[in-house]
């Protein structure tokens, strides 16, 4: 059985990397962030998910966005890989914050994800092939 909990560590990381990326569409106040525990996923570090947008309708609450991370293969990466991570999901999130997710194809993708880090962390990029 899977068990979730909130990742207020991950909403730290996360709040600093929107702010110094300026991806101001993402409201915080309707993001949260869970660490689980017991998934058999394979390959998963981490996942987003959105609420149905029938059920914003029947609870009458705007658009909700979960990021969770996988605790058993999150936790063992590096640093610089757990950032890399948190910031493809917050990439699926698209401009409009309308309860849709941003395909990996062309939006959030190695490449992209890459970028964003290299803007993130203020490094330069070394080779230019």
């Amino acid at each position: 059985m899977i068990n979730y909990e909130r990742a207020p560590d991950i909403d730290k990381r996360a709040r600093e990397i929107i702010a110094k990326l300026g991806m101001e569409h993402i409201d915080l106040s309707r993001v949260w962030f869970m660490r689980s525990r017991g998934s058999q996923s394979r390959y998963t570090l981490a996942r987003i998910h959105v609420l149905p947008r029938i059920m914003q309708k029947a609870l009458g609450i705007p658009t909700q966005y979960v990021i969770e991370v996988i605790t058993e293969k999150f936790d063992r990466l590096p640093y610089d890989d757990q950032t890399k991570t948190i910031i493809h999901e917050l990439m699926h999130i698209p401009e409009s914050f309308g309860g849709g997710f941003r395909h990996h194809r062309p939006f959030v993708n190695k490449k992209t994800v890459e970028e964003m880090h290299r803007k993130y962390t203020g490094r330069k990029r070394l080779f230019d092939f």
